[in-house]
């Protein structure tokens, strides 16, 4: 556990929050005394990075509308950014997983270490307040912010936005192209659950596509 704290830059009064942040779902299943997992952690974690990844920004680009600032703040926050913290700090290895998550590779998905990640700074935030979950979030996570802000990955983006509810279906058509085979021109509209939420144009398909991503997302944030 030191050694983790060395590499948060944190000591814990409290180092049961960090015990907890460390605790899957099915480690906790698998022992029956009363353990908690991080889920509860999480949740909370995930509201205090978004709300220091969103002050960041606001005070970063004065200038800047609320689209571009969502659309930043979600690249910044994104499952990739916190599977990248977490390899950086190694939490894999500080993990309590179950036999089958174990045995699974639990230790490498994606998706554990992100929502562990969000769990940890829940547990600063909890044990130290929001100073000092506001510092180890902008040392590991938002020194990030010149890569995400060039990514600007709008499919991506949008994916993640039409995840927060079940049973949504992003697809992206090619309606049209235009021009000679040197030149062309291609246009791409993006349905959600077959009703068409953007269109786009570009001169690659991919671009197109990223076209029509940020066409929907302007139209949901309107």
């Amino acid at each position: 556990m030191e050694s983790l704290e060395r590499k948060l830059g944190y000591s814990f009064q409290n180092r049961e929050l960090l015990s907890e942040a460390l605790n899957h779902s099915s480690y906790a299943n698998e022992h029956k005394q009363g353990l908690g997992s991080n889920e509860r952690l999480e949740f909370l974690g995930d509201s205090v990075l978004g709300f220091v990844a969103a002050e960041f920004l606001f005070k970063r680009h004065g200038n800047l509308p609320e689209g571009d600032l969502t659309r930043m703040r979600a690249a910044l926050v994104c499952e990739q950014s916190l599977y990248e913290v977490a390899k950086e700090l190694e939490l894999g290895g500080y993990l309590r997983l179950g036999r089958g998550e174990e045995a699974g590779g639990g230790r490498e998905r994606q998706s554990i270490l992100a929502d562990a990640t969000e769990a940890v700074f829940a547990a600063v935030y909890l044990d130290g307040g929001m100073e000092k979950a506001r510092e180890l979030i902008g040392r590991v996570l938002l020194s990030r912010a010149p890569q995400a802000e060039e990514r600007r990955d709008y499919k991506t983006t949008l994916q993640e936005v039409v995840q927060r509810k079940s049973g949504q279906a992003l697809t992206y058509h090619m309606t049209s192209q235009q021009g000679p085979d040197h030149n062309k021109t291609f246009y791409f509209e993006v349905r959600l659950n077959e009703a068409v939420v953007g269109r786009g144009e570009g001169r690659s398909k991919k671009e197109a596509e990223q076209d029509a991503a940020r066409d929907a997302l302007e139209h949901m944030e309107s």
